[in-house]
C-alpha cells in the first residue's frame, strides 16, 4: 500500500483574499430570512392561497379556521406571522380582522431570490 503525499497548505494569499463587501446587508438579509421563514409553513402558504382566490381580494379570519381545521388562535398566529413579513395586510372591523395581500408583495417574493 502506497502512501499519500502530505499535502502543504497554499502560499496563495489571492485564495483567502475576501471577495469585497457582501452585497447583502445584515439588516436585508434579516427581513428577506422573515419572508422565507413566513412562507415556510404549509398552513401559511395555505392561507396566502384562500386569500389571494377570494374574488373580494380580503378575508376575514373567521372565515379561514374553517378551511385549514384549526383553531382561531392558531389561525390568528400564522396570519400575524404573514403580516410581520409584510405579506398581509391587516384591517379591523369591529371585532374582527379582514386580511388581504399586500400588493406586489407576491411579485416582491419572485425576486427575492433574483436579486442576490
Amino acid at each position: 500500500m502506497t502512501a499519500l503525499p502530505i499535502l502543504e497548505p497554499a502560499t496563495d494569499e489571492s485564495c483567502c483574499t475576501p471577495a469585497g463587501a457582501p452585497a447583502l446587508g445584515a439588516d436585508e438579509a434579516k427581513q428577506k430570512a422573515l419572508v422565507f421563514k413566513a412562507l415556510a409553513d404549509p398552513n401559511r402558504l395555505r392561507l396566502l392561497s384562500i386569500i389571494k382566490a377570494e374574488s373580494s381580494g380580503e378575508s376575514c379570519v373567521c372565515d379561514l379556521t374553517e378551511p385549514l381545521d384549526l383553531g382561531q388562535p392558531t389561525v390568528s398566529h400564522h396570519l400575524k406571522m404573514l403580516v410581520e413579513a409584510g405579506l398581509l395586510h391587516r384591517e379591523k372591523r369591529g371585532t374582527w380582522a379582514y386580511y388581504s395581500l399586500v400588493p406586489g408583495a407576491l411579485d416582491d417574493v419572485a425576486g427575492l431570490l433574483a436579486d442576490l
